[in-house]
């Protein structure tokens, strides 16, 4: 009995659905992709609805979709698309360059961005690996595009704490009535408090400034700016 021939199972092809207003380059897309063998261009559409309703019907593995399109913007076909058939994968194929673009469409469901300016083989890689479950973004916007997520997500530095040698609006008075070469007595006639409730500001000064004598606690109030 002769041995069977071992078959090669080859994976089926990437189908795709092609979106864009503009005819030459719908056009131009969907020929470069049918030179793909792996892949299969299973439907052409000139507008957002029409791009929705196609792939609703065909259920291709990806839609490569232009954003600035009539009726419908790509934004919002990629978010009806993702609603009604959550498995079909999204790759944005635009001319827009700012982040904001990028991150609506990623916001919406794409699983890509590629610039129409970028080279014919970036873009079969990028339906390649959307389809693999795989995101595709465009370098450069990948990378200023992470790098302001980033910074954004960077929680703002805390207030400052106020420093420990901060003093009371009292506290300020009586340091002021000190540098003058005011007596205790004599600040307590002039700010209308005991002469020991002078006693006790002048000792928390000392404490908050850290110092042990009225020589350093002028020479720190000075250095400090508080008087």
């Amino acid at each position: 009995m002769g041995q069977s021939e071992a078959k090669v199972e080859t994976a089926p092809p990437i189908r795709v659905l092609v979106v864009d207003d503009h005819a030459v380059v719908r056009e131009g897309v969907a020929a470069l992709l049918r030179a793909e063998p792996d892949v299969e261009v299973v439907g052409e559409a000139a507008d957002g609805e029409t791009g929705v309703r196609l792939a609703a019907e065909l259920a291709p593995d990806v839609v490569v979709m232009d954003i600035g399109l009539p009726d419908l913007t790509g934004i919002e076909a990629t978010r009806r698309l993702r609603a009604l058939r959550p498995g079909i994968r999204v790759l944005a194929l635009t001319v827009y360059e700012k982040d904001e673009y990028l991150e609506e469409m990623l916001r919406a469901g794409a699983a890509g961005y590629v610039l129409k300016k970028a080279a014919a083989r970036d873009l079969v890689a990028a339906i390649r690996r959307v389809h693999r479950g795989e995101v595709a973004l465009d370098p450069e916007m990948a990378t200023g595009y992470v790098l302001r997520r980033s910074l954004e997500s960077t929680p703002p530095a805390p207030p400052p704490a106020p420093p420990p040698t901060s003093l009371s609006e009292r506290e300020r008075e009586v340091l002021r009535l000190i540098a003058e070469g005011y007596t205790n007595r004599e600040i307590g006639r002039q700010l209308e408090i005991s002469e020991k409730t002078v006693q006790t500001h002048r000792a928390n000064i000392m404490s908050k400034l850290r110092v042990h004598n009225t020589a350093e606690l002028l020479k720190e109030a000075r250095r400090l700016g508080l008087i």
